[in-house]
């Protein structure tokens, strides 16, 4: 079941990027406190400048502002410059559609909420977490951390019985995932709906304001991205068939000599 959840999410993480980055598009800004319209200070923005012909995008972030044309602001599509805060190929749909962007991202949202549920049950009810994501008090010692992010940096991976297992480094992302970005996640994008508001205002004192949830939303967002991208790497360097098969099928290899 864990596996089934893990590729699930998978589907739902990906078209919530692509939407949500549709969904930016339509007010590429990002702000803090109650509400941010475009006379109030930013946090980030995207926007373009220069001529029609010549436009430039710039993202803005805080007192800094970067050349970002090509990317950010402004992008070629069929060819051609066009305005827009994120690219045509990062969005879902890829032409500017907030409507159909929304649908997305809220079906994909509330089932992505379902099969984490379904997962936390199953976790809990196997002992999942207990066995396999808590850490030992051993795991936790300063000394063992910085020994496991040594052997991270030079690429040295576990080997025999010890592959099969979760690291330290390990343990402790899963669940600063699990039980803090993620819920996060959830609780800003309720926090940005006026409806859920009205149901539970205490999510505004929470937050600061819808606008706060908004740029927590996309901060979240950008560093469970951050972890997928590191996720992947390591799946990568540290053997990529026996990794995706275990990931499929749960028969992880362990060769003969291989030793911890």
């Amino acid at each position: 079941m864990t596996r089934v959840t893990h590729w699930i999410n998978v589907l739902c993480l990906t078209v919530l990027l692509f939407s949500g980055l549709q969904i930016l598009n339509a007010y590429p800004s990002l702000h803090w406190g109650q509400i941010g319209a475009d006379a109030d200070p930013y946090v980030a923005r995207i926007d373009a400048s220069g001529d029609g012909d010549h436009p430039r995008g710039v993202l803005h972030l805080g007192r800094r502002r970067m050349d970002t044309t090509g990317v950010l602001g402004v992008s070629r599509q069929d060819g051609e410059p066009v305005t827009r805060g994120f690219p045509s190929w990062i969005t879902l749909p890829s032409g500017q559609d907030l409507a159909t962007g929304r649908r997305w991202h809220f079906f994909f949202a509330w089932l992505f909420v379902a099969n984490g549920l379904v997962y936390l049950g199953t976790a809990l009810a196997l002992g999942h977490f207990r066995r396999d994501l808590l850490p030992s008090r051993s795991e936790v010692r300063p000394r063992h951390l910085w020994h496991e992010m040594l052997d991270h940096a030079r690429l040295r991976f576990p080997k025999g019985e010890a592959a099969r297992r979760y690291n330290a480094l390990q343990k402790l992302t899963y669940l600063a995932v699990i039980v803090g970005l993620l819920p996060t996640m959830l609780l800003t994008g309720l926090t940005m709906s006026p409806g859920f508001d009205a149901a539970a205002p205490f999510l505004l004192d929470l937050f600061g304001g819808r606008a706060s949830a908004r740029t927590l939303h996309f901060a979240t967002a950008s560093l469970l991205v951050l972890f997928v991208i590191v996720h992947v790497l390591m799946v990568v360097l540290s053997g990529p068939i026996n990794n995706m098969r275990s990931m499929i099928t749960g028969r992880y290899v362990i060769k003969l000599g291989d030793t911890e």
